[in-house]
């Protein structure tokens, strides 16, 4: 069976926060800043977009809490959602907007999609290194791969 004919389940490691999706869309980025870093405990964290529409809550939203990070350079916040009871970082219940990021490691059947990028790859660890051959993009390019501009100048 195709997974454009059954849903694509995820939960967190203690199965409390459960959830389904239709199809993932993508992108499916590795960021390796530091925030994402200190989430996953690892080089990256894996994530993969998936259109809101297509998103199934299932069960768990009172075990859902939220840390925001302090803004380094401009709004929003940097926010991550996590499973109370086991640590996992997972994603909200009802997440706002046409599009959400799910972290690509709590999905337990395939995404049908494979990672398409890095991206704040200056951040990597001197310990890391990159080996496979999808693009790369440090804040600077992926500022203008996004929005078609140069970054900004500190005026």
């Amino acid at each position: 069976m195709e997974n454009n004919l059954r849903k694509i389940r995820g939960s967190c490691l203690c199965g409390k926060v459960t959830f389904e999706i239709d199809k993932a869309v993508g992108p499916f980025e590795i960021c390796h800043c530091n925030r994402c870093r200190k989430v996953s405990g690892s080089n990256g964290l894996a994530a993969v977009g998936v259109k809101t529409q297509d998103y199934y809550f299932l069960s768990g939203a009172e075990y859902i809490k939220t840390f925001a990070a302090p803004i380094l350079h401009r709004p929003p916040a940097y926010h991550s959602h996590f499973c109370s009871n086991c640590g996992s970082p997972v994603p909200l219940a009802n997440p706002e907007g046409d599009w959400t990021e799910i972290p690509a490691g709590l999905f337990d059947d395939d995404l049908g999609i494979s990672p398409d990028k890095h991206i704040f790859t200056e951040f990597t660890p001197a310990w890391d290194s990159i080996a496979d051959d999808l693009p790369q993009f440090d804040q600077r390019q992926l500022y203008k791969y996004r929005t078609g501009k140069d970054w900004p100048s500190a005026t």
